[in-house]
């Protein structure tokens, strides 16, 4: 099934320039420019409107690249499940991940996998949440693992593998009160409010775990004093360790136990999902399924 020219379209519609597609595709810009000439005067129509800032597809071409996207994904479709079916052991699977936790997942799973697919071509991808999904649902990504709540969910399909406790991190020396460190648990439980005039440092706030931080401290009653924000939970723990700032950290980063900060429970014990997101109606390969295993037995360990 040929699908180049299909490939091509999207590829320009993609990178929002025809210049840029080509360079993509590695072939010329003028060879690129008189596939497309040649598409529309198919369809009678043009696909594109063409500017130096960009190239944005007209009405008639944002039909052809929904059903062109779709025509791909039933071509992955086919092919995965006849290679299902005739028990083939070599392909290609993309996966994405978050910065941080992502690839202490993809180094525990990597390995295992390679011994059960040694033929298998396996591409990691570390990306955001958003842009984790953004890739998925264009089907330019088999899966993703993925931080959320179920309303940051979008029409793809989602798996979830676990839910994760939002804990309280502060420098190690903060002095609190000794009423909440009388029950001897491993990690006691503060009230957010014991700790409101001091300062934060935060996800951003296009992160996903931002609008649950954000609903917990309007659950808390306050609004914090935000020091910095940042995309990196190892910069939030760095800063923590510096003694600047107080934060809200995924269980991941707790069972670390990284030096120089403590950790404790918040009242009503807030939660997120780790999850596993991949196209909507796609067929998941017997390979994807089994890396998926690997990663679920390591998240429960993570656990």
């Amino acid at each position: 099934m040929d699908t180049k020219l299909i490939e091509y379209i999207i590829k320009i519609a993609d990178e929002g320039s025809i210049t840029k597609a080509a360079e993509k595709l590695f072939i010329t810009q003028s060879a690129l420019s008189q596939q497309l000439q040649k598409l529309e005067k198919e369809v009678g129509t043009p696909l594109f409107i063409r500017n130096k800032a960009a190239w944005a597809p007209t009405p008639e071409g944002h039909v052809y690249l929904d059903n062109a996207r779709e025509m791909l994904r039933i071509k992955q479709k086919t092919y995965t499940i006849i290679a299902d079916m005739v028990n083939k052991h070599n392909g290609y699977l993309s996966v994405g991940m978050t910065p941080g936790r992502g690839y202490d997942m993809f180094s525990y799973v990597y390995p295992i996998f390679h011994n059960m697919y040694p033929e298998f071509t396996v591409e990691p991808r570390e990306l955001s949440v958003k842009q984790q999904q953004e890739a998925v649902h264009r089907g330019e990504l088999d899966i993703g693992f993925v931080t959320l709540t179920d309303s940051q969910k979008i029409n793809d399909e989602y798996i979830d593998l676990y839910k994760e406790e939002i804990y309280i991190a502060i420098p190690e020396e903060y002095p609190v009160s000794p009423e909440y460190l009388k029950t001897g648990d491993k990690y006691p439980t503060l009230p957010l409010s014991a700790l409101q005039y001091e300062p934060f440092v935060m996800m951003y706030k296009e992160s996903t775990i931002r609008k649950t931080v954000d609903q917990i401290f309007r659950d808390a009653g306050f609004a914090p004093t935000v020091l910095f924000e940042t995309s990196s939970n190892i910069t939030i723990l760095s800063m923590i360790r510096a003694k600047l700032a107080c934060g809200l950290l995924p269980y991941h980063y707790v069972k670390q136990k990284p030096e120089g900060i403590k950790f404790f429970r918040l009242p009503f014990r807030p939660t997120w999902k780790v999850c596993v997101t991949y196209p909507k109606n796609a067929y998941l390969s017997k390979a994807a399924k089994d890396f998926i295993k690997l990663a679920n037995g390591y998240w429960q360990d993570d656990n």
